[in-house]
C-alpha cells in the first residue's frame, strides 16, 4: 500500500510505530467486503516464543490476527439489515471483526486498553477508507459511559476466569434490550466452557462450530450467540 495515501494523521501515526516495529498490510477479503489490516510483519520475532494456550499472563494477544477472528468476520459479514446499526467490538485488538462489519455498513467502535494497538486499528481504519468507525479505550474493570449497542462482539478474550465478572458487567452496561453477542474462540481454549456456564445464568446461549485446516492442522473455532433471557 502507498503509505501517503493515508491522511496525514493516520500517516503520522503509522511513521511512528515503524520506528518501532516492522511492518505490513493485510489485504483481507471477506465476502463482498475488502479490508486492509495493519500488522506487525515479523509475529514470530516479537512473540518470541510464547505459547497462547500455556502462558496467557505473558501473551500480547492484540499482535496476532486470530483464526477466531477471522471467523468472526466472516459471522458478521453474514447479518442483514448492517446499515444504521450499531456495533461495539470488545478487547479487538487488531481490529478485523471490528473492521469488517464497518464495511458492512454497522457503526462500529472498536476497543481495547493500550494506546498502540488502538494506533494500528485507527491506520488499519484508515486505510480501509472507512469514517463509520471509532477507536476507544476500554477498561473492563472501569467501563466509561457509552451508548448501549445493538451488536456486541470479541475473538479470543476468555483468557482468565477472574475476568469472566468485568467482561459480564461490560455486556450488561453496553448491550442494548433486544440485543446479540457474537464471540469466537479457538475451542483449545479452557475458560470458554467455564464462562458459558456462567453467562448462561442471564443469556440464551447458542453455538455452532467451524473447522479449519493450516499447516496441516485441524483447528476447531467456536462460535457463541447470546441473548439476554426474557
Amino acid at each position: 500500500m502507498d503509505i501517503r495515501t493515508l491522511p496525514e494523521e493516520e500517516r503520522e501515526i503509522y511513521n511512528r510505530i515503524r520506528s518501532k516495529y516492522k511492518l505490513t498490510f493485510d489485504k483481507l477479503k471477506v465476502k463482498d467486503t475488502s479490508i486492509r489490516l495493519l500488522k506487525v510483519a515479523d509475529i514470530e520475532e516479537f512473540l518470541d516464543g510464547k505459547d497462547p494456550f500455556a502462558d496467557v499472563s505473558e501473551f500480547p494477544f492484540w499482535v496476532k490476527l486470530w483464526e477466531a477472528a477471522m471467523v468472526l468476520s466472516y459471522v458478521l459479514a453474514s447479518l442483514p439489515d448492517a446499515k444504521g446499526q450499531t456495533l461495539l467490538e470488545i478487547g479487538a485488538g487488531l481490529g478485523a471483526p471490528g473492521i469488517t462489519a464497518a464495511a458492512c455498513g454497522f457503526d462500529v467502535t472498536l476497543t481495547d486498553y493500550e494506546d498502540i494497538i488502538m494506533d494500528f486499528q485507527k491506520v488499519s481504519v484508515a486505510a480501509s477508507g472507512l469514517s463509520n468507525v471509532q477507536c476507544a479505550h476500554l477498561d473492563w474493570l472501569n467501563p466509561p459511559d457509552m451508548e448501549p449497542f445493538d451488536v456486541l462482539t470479541a475473538a479470543e478474550v476468555l483468557f482468565r476466569e477472574e475476568f469472566f465478572d468485568p467482561l459480564l458487567d461490560v455486556f450488561r452496561r453496553y448491550l442494548k434490550p433486544g440485543g446479540t453477542i457474537y464471540l469466537a474462540h479457538d475451542a483449545r481454549r479452557k475458560c470458554l466452557p467455564l464462562f458459558m456456564e456462567r453467562a448462561k445464568e442471564e443469556y440464551a446461549i447458542a453455538g455452532t462450530k467451524q473447522t479449519l485446516r493450516k499447516d496441516g492442522q485441524e483447528i476447531t473455532i467456536i462460535i457463541n450467540r447470546l441473548r439476554t433471557k426474557a
